[in-house]
C-alpha cells in the first residue's frame, strides 16, 4: 500500500484495535494471474508475537483452492469522508479525502479438523452476536454439520502489516482543527468517525 511517511502508522496495537471494529474485510487472492476478492467477517488475534486472522468462505468459491499457495492481502477500512477546500486557510487549494485503511498479508491454512471449525464457528458468533450463541449450541447437530459442510474455515497468520491513517497530518493546526469541527457537527457517520480518529491521533 503506497503510504507517504506522514501518514504511516507503526503502533500494531492501534491497527488491531482498528481491524476488529471493522473486522468485515475483503480477501484478494491471485488466480490464473487474475485478483479475486471475497468480503469476509474477520476474528483478529494476538497469539504471543503472531497476529492471526480467521474467517470461513463458501465450500464454491474458487478462493479456496489457492489460498494455501499464495500470500493473501486482507483489507479492512471503513471510516472515510471528502475534506473540501473550504476547511483550508488558502484559496488556491484543492480537495481530498480522510480515511483509515489497514493491509494485512499472510499465508493462509486451511482448518480441517471438524472440532477446530466448530470452536471457531462458536467464537464468531460470539464476537458479533454473544446471545444467540444459547440458540446455536441448541440446534440439532445435524443441522450444524449439514451447515458447516456448506463452508472452508482458514486462519492467516499475518506476515506484514501496513496501516495507513490519512487524516490530514500534513495541514496546518488550524487546518486540521477545521475539519475536525466541521465533521463533528454533521450528521454523516463517516465524517464523525474521521473526527474522532484525527483527535486520538492528536493526543
Amino acid at each position: 500500500m503506497y503510504t507517504p511517511k506522514n501518514f504511516q502508522i507503526t503502533d500494531k496495537q492501534q491497527a488491531i484495535s482498528f481491524m476488529q471494529k471493522y473486522s468485515f474485510a475483503a480477501i484478494v487472492t491471485v488466480i490464473n494471474g487474475v485478483p479475486e476478492a471475497t468480503h469476509l467477517p474477520f476474528i483478529v488475534e494476538q497469539r504471543g508475537d503472531e497476529m492471526v486472522l480467521l474467517s470461513h468462505f463458501a465450500k464454491a468459491n474458487p478462493q479456496v483452492n489457492v489460498i494455501e499457495n499464495e500470500t493473501s492481502l486482507v483489507i479492512f477500512t471503513e471510516p472515510h469522508a471528502y475534506v473540501s477546500p473550504k476547511n483550508y486557510e488558502k484559496e488556491l487549494n484543492v480537495p481530498t479525502w480522510n480515511y483509515v485503511a489497514v493491509h494485512a498479508y499472510g499465508k493462509a491454512t486451511l482448518i480441517k479438523d471438524e472440532t477446530a471449525v466448530i470452536a471457531l464457528l462458536a467464537k464468531t458468533i460470539g464476537t458479533f452476536e454473544e446471545d444467540y450463541l444459547k440458540q446455536w449450541d441448541k440446534l440439532p447437530e445435524d443441522y450444524k454439520l449439514k451447515m458447516m459442510n456448506g463452508i472452508v474455515a482458514f486462519e492467516l497468520v499475518v506476515a506484514d502489516l501496513q496501516a495507513k491513517y490519512k487524516l490530514s497530518q500534513n495541514r496546518s493546526e488550524a487546518e486540521q482543527q477545521n475539519i475536525i469541527n466541521n465533521f463533528s457537527r454533521s450528521t454523516n457517520v463517516n465524517e464523525t468517525e474521521i473526527a474522532r480518529y484525527m483527535r486520538e491521533l492528536k493526543h
